[in-house]
């Protein structure tokens, strides 16, 4: 269904944000990245949920990630545990703080599912990094395409950091769901810069 021209209300409670698909067709050669790397990112296969969570919560706090946090733990398990899902982290001094998921599940493609860092490696050169890991690893399996998706909720350098990347978009839609802090998905106090609308705010 297409949207018509105007403005929409959106109910108290809620959040809106404008979705753009961005899709890679074919590799590209990856961009420099630092060389003196303080950082490892290494493959988690099958990984526990709790970590999965945990790095999830803290790498998507600010952006407002709330989809594996609300996902039950059956289903959660069932997409992080299948051998077409892989997942990695990105870890500095023994801690992780970089998430990168890719799901190969269709065939022919690979979705950048999740990725992102936490507070504690972003303006270091660690997203430049892990994306050229993400990259190399997509098109190291025979896939015709490689594709992502960001919003307005995401980072605001996101959407020019995927095209900077190779990322063509293709696509703009408009997601409305539950605002995680009225739910108790995630606090109350994350993302200070997205104001909280309905209950209790």
């Amino acid at each position: 269904m297409l949207i018509p021209d105007g403005y929409h209300d959106v109910a108290p409670g809620k959040l809106a944000s404008v979705v753009t698909c961005l899709e890679m067709l074919a590799p590209v050669a990856v961009r420099p990245a630092r060389a003196d790397a303080p950082w490892q990112i290494r493959q988690v296969p099958a990984p526990d949920l709790d970590w999965y969570r945990d790095l999830y919560g803290r790498v998507g706090a600010d952006w407002l990630w709330f989809s594996r946090l609300a996902m039950p733990a059956a289903t959660l398990a069932g997409i992080l545990h299948d051998p077409q899902v892989e997942v990695y982290a990105m870890s500095i001094g023994g801690h992780d703080e970089g998430l990168l998921e890719l799901d190969f599940r269709e065939a022919g493609q690979c979705e950048l599912a999740f990725y992102g860092l936490t507070s504690a490696l972003i303006g270091q050169g660690a997203g430049r990094a892990l994306m050229n890991a993400a990259i190399e690893k997509a098109w190291a399996k025979p896939i015709r395409r490689f594709w992502v998706h960001t919003c307005t909720l995401d980072h605001h350098a996101a959407l020019g950091f995927y095209q900077r990347s190779g990322f063509t978009p293709y696509a703009r839609m408009v997601e409305v769901a539950d605002d995680p802090r009225v739910t108790g998905l995630v606090p109350r106090s994350v993302a200070p810069h997205l104001p909280i609308i309905g209950p209790g705010a």
